[in-house]
């Protein structure tokens, strides 16, 4: 009785050892694939995968020193910051502490 506890105990030794080496590649072809996902994201082309991949910005934005309607529009994407905000008569007239309305293209 003796040895077939003991060849139970090994079998169930070596199946324990192949459902961790199962259960390890299982966890690496997951962490895998969760880097390929983000790196898909980031290669998104054209015009609004550039836009999606921006944080939004604010609704109501004021302008900081140095920026532009062109860096504002790259930062926020909204490349209809002109057309949105009438009070702005000359694009390149703007200065710290212009309020602007944006809306981000993904929103439209």
């Amino acid at each position: 009785m003796r040895r077939s506890s003991l060849a139970v105990h090994s079998s169930s030794m070596a199946m324990a050892e192949k459902i961790c080496c199962y259960c390890a590649v299982l966890m690496a072809l997951l962490l895998v694939l969760s880097c390929c996902e983000s790196s898909e994201e980031e290669f998104v082309g054209g015009v609004q995968g550039r836009m999606a991949m921006k944080k939004p910005c604010e609704e109501i934005y004021v302008v900081r020193e140095g920026e532009t309607l062109q860096s504002i529009s790259e930062k926020c994407g909204d490349p209809f910051i002109v057309e949105e905000n009438p009070h702005i008569h000359d694009p390149d007239d703007v200065f710290p502490g212009l309020v602007i309305k944006i809306t981000p293209f993904n929103n439209r």
